[in-house]
């Protein structure tokens, strides 16, 4: 099996520095258009099956690398971005930054420490959901020789990743964000269920 994971294309609240969670912002021209660049690049990719997230930037995104080829498109919960509750539509950007918690980017310089805000999700609980999905894909004998999509988000791509390095809580950022339309390839032996990354966070823009 391979899996091709990819974080969706770009927003306007990625342009804005906006945190988007499970608000369901769309992608806009230029996440399109980073979108159908990868799409051509993937052309030949012989996926059986795409996996994305609900909100309408991952599918979007899954939609336009699809393209004309009939391909199933199956959602999944479990692959959604994190949820940052009543502070989704802030921005941490220099120039804008409103968020009122001080101790809020935890979430990135020391996620072990960080505590969601009202109606938002943990780390933790973000990277077991991410981990089960991982698990059922590569233990699935009935796709083992299955090449498929999995369309996603910059902090459930982390996850994913999380779980296959094995990495504790206070490593969950190493590495980065992924650019939006970076794509990680990954090769998956369903017998052992083992995993070995061949590229991470590549772009073909």
């Amino acid at each position: 099996m391979r899996l091709y994971m990819i974080r969706h294309g770009e927003t306007q609240w990625n342009v804005s520095r906006r945190f988007q969670g499970r608000s369901d912002i769309p992608l806009n021209d230029e996440g399109r258009r980073l979108a159908r660049i990868t799409a051509e690049a993937l052309a030949e990719v012989p996926f059986a099956r795409i996996y994305t997230s609900p909100l309408k930037r991952a599918r979007e995104t899954a939609e336009l690398i699809k393209g004309e080829r009939d391909i199933p498109v199956i959602l999944d919960e479990r692959i959604i971005e994190i949820g940052f509750g009543v502070y989704e539509g802030l921005c941490c950007g220099k120039d804008n930054y409103n968020i009122p918690d001080p101790e809020f980017m935890n979430f990135f310089d020391k996620p072990e420490a960080y505590k969601p805000p009202e109606g938002a999700e943990s780390i933790e609980e973000l990277k077991a959901r991410t981990a089960d999905f991982l698990q059922e894909i590569v233990h699935n004998k009935d796709m083992e020789n299955d090449t498929i999509l999995v369309s996603t988000h910059g902090a459930a791509l982390r996850g994913l990743l999380s779980s296959i390095n094995n990495i504790g809580i206070e490593d969950f950022w190493k590495g980065g964000v992924h650019k939006n339309c970076a794509v990680t390839i990954v090769d998956v032996d369903v017998k052992s269920g083992s995993t070995v990354i061949r590229e991470e966070g590549k772009t073909y823009y």
